[in-house]
Parts: structure tokens; sequence; C-alpha cells
């Protein structure tokens, strides 16, 4: 699809160079970027999964995840192949780092028809990386708005500024993966830099989207109390209110860590409760870490089984005490 690609740089010899993200990958002809979504041909950048849909389904929200927006709807999620990192122990590699396989065809308008016919309050985008399929993004995003429909990003967050500015006000919600607090880790096993993530986060923040955070849980790699303090007090210097979603790691990729025992989830969220009103674990079933209480009576006000939501508040407030939550109930 003949689509023009943003965020890049004509340079000398046909070369390219791409302004989309930190890795500022400088392409010769026929190069593709390291994202796997992004070429160089004739000296002109082409964004090569524009309109290429690897995944699409209908989700409940709490799967992104997203605990605390619009709780218990369904949306409509898409993805294309590719990310802009490399992380050793992906549990999504097989569509994220493998940019070539089957994929769908599709066009913005047909994604936005597709969340409608479904009955979607939304579209996600979601599964591997959808900040490097920023143009087909940003053109689906701009149609959803004026369908009615919400944006949800799943993301990394490792986006450039510029081009995070530039589809800020499209994005309602945000899940975003912060991997580590520890520079070394995202250098050496994900091959980025974790201060754009930072400062990508602390953006969707101050602009208003409701943005959530999830963190995998990774056994000698990023789970000391030391790390997991750095995480919970830059998620609380923002706001205590935002959830945070610890996740139990799987060997996957090129990782063979061992899986993430309960035991250390639960050192984890607990450590992290002890700023964060809201701390979730994912990937296991561990009691007192599923539900939203309410901050003030303490009483259950969304109540999770697996993906099954019971939601208690009345307009975001707790129907015991009256207090009200930070929690997205209407579009």
């Amino acid at each position: 699809m003949n689509v023009d690609a943003v965020h890049w740089e004509a340079l000398s010899d046909h070369r390219v160079a791409c302004k989309l993200c930190p890795t500022a990958c400088n392409l010769a002809e026929g190069r593709v970027g390291s994202c796997g979504t992004r070429a160089n041909r004739q000296g002109q950048m082409v964004p090569l999964q524009y309109g290429r849909v690897v995944a699409a389904g209908v989700d409940p929200m709490e799967k992104k995840p997203l605990y605390h927006f619009l709780p218990g709807r369904p949306i409509f999620s898409v993805a294309a192949r590719g990310c802009n990192l490399h992380c050793e122990f992906c549990q999504n590699w097989q569509i994220s780092q493998q940019p070539e396989g089957v994929v769908n065809r599709c066009l913005p308008q047909d994604v936005v028809e597709l969340a409608v016919t479904n009955d979607s309050v939304g579209i996600a985008f979601t599964y591997s990386e959808p900040l490097v399929w920023y143009e087909f993004v940003r053109d689906t995003a701009r149609l959803a708005h004026e369908a009615g429909l919400v944006n949800v990003l799943v993301s990394n967050g490792y986006l450039n500024t510029e081009p995070l500015r530039e589809i800020i006000d499209l994005i309602d919600a945000a899940n975003i993966d912060l991997k580590s607090m520890d520079p070394r880790f995202y250098t050496d096993i994900c091959k980025g830099k974790l201060e754009p993530v930072l400062a990508n986060i602390t953006a969707l923040h101050e602009a208003g989207v409701h943005l959530e955070i999830t963190n995998l849980v990774i056994p000698g790699h990023n789970d000391s109390d030391e790390q997991l303090a750095q995480l919970r007090d830059f998620v609380a210097d923002l706001s205590v209110d935002i959830p945070l979603h610890l996740s139990a790691y799987r060997p996957e990729w090129k990782f063979e860590a061992p899986a993430t025992p309960p035991a250390t989830l639960q050192r984890a969220a607990e450590i992290c409760a002890q700023r964060l009103r809201y701390v979730f674990v994912g990937n296991v079933q561990l009691a007192d870490w599923n539900d939203t209480r309410c901050p003030q009576c303490r009483a259950v006000v969304i109540r999770r089984l697996g993906y099954t939501t019971e939601c208690r508040l009345e307009e975001s407030a707790c129907p015991d005490c009256g207090h009200g939550l930070p929690v997205v109930m209407t579009t």
C-alpha cells in the first residue's frame, strides 16, 4: 500500500535516517530497520507493515491488561509484526521478532468497521509493538475517534518525543511495559534504553491519558527488593493511583531463567503496595492481588476471576462508602 512514512530524513548516497524511535537506524538503499517494519527503498523510507494485520480479535479490556478503564467491556484488538526492542525473554516473539509470515490485508477503515460490527468499545493496538506500526495506528486511531470509539495502546513505550506528541491526543488509554528500572537491563537484555521509556510514561500521564503499567518479573534479573522499590517509587511519584500489574514470566525465546514463583510475585506485590494503591498480579492467581478494593473502606468494588469481571462501582464511586476511585466507567 502506497503510504508515506513519517519521521525520517533523507541523507546523502540515498541513505535514510529513521527518527521514529531511539534506535535511530541509518539505512542504506535496500536495508530494513532493526524493527523489521521500515525500509529504505530508492532513498525513501517505506512502512513495510502498513495494512498488514497478523492478529485480530475481540478481547476483554482486562486482557490488555487495563483494570481501571471501562471494566468488563470488549475491545477489538489488532497487531502487526515487528518490534523496536529485542528482549531476549520476549513472551510473544513469534510475531514481534519475526517480521515475515502470514498476514491479512486490512485498511484502517476496515479495522474500524470490524470494531463497530463486533460491538467493541474501541480498538486496542496490542500483542506486538504498535508504535513501529506508527502510520497505520495514527490513521486507524483518527477514524476510530470519528466513529466514537476509544483507542488503547499496549506498548513498550520506546518512541521519540515528537512522534509521541503527534499522536498522544488520539490515545485514550495505555498500558506501558516497564521492563526494569536498571538501564543495563535495557541495554544488555532488551537492546534499548530505559530513559526514553520513563520519559514517555511521564508524558502520557501528564497528557491525561489513562495509564497503567506492567512489569514482567523475571527471577534473578529484575526482582530484587531494591529494583522493585525503584519501580514502585517511580510510579508512585507520578501518581499512587496508577495501576501496576506484576506479571509472571515463563521461559521463552532466548531466555532460560526459571518461571516466576508465586512467592516472588507475592513479595513484589507487597513491596509495591507500600506506596501504590492498586497493585495486581497477572498470569497466576494470588489471593488479594486480583480485585480492586476501595482505598478508604477496603470493600471489593471490582471482582475478577480470570477475565470475568463483576463491577460494583456507581459512577466511579464505592457503593459502600461513596469514596471516588480513578476508574474510567464511561466513554
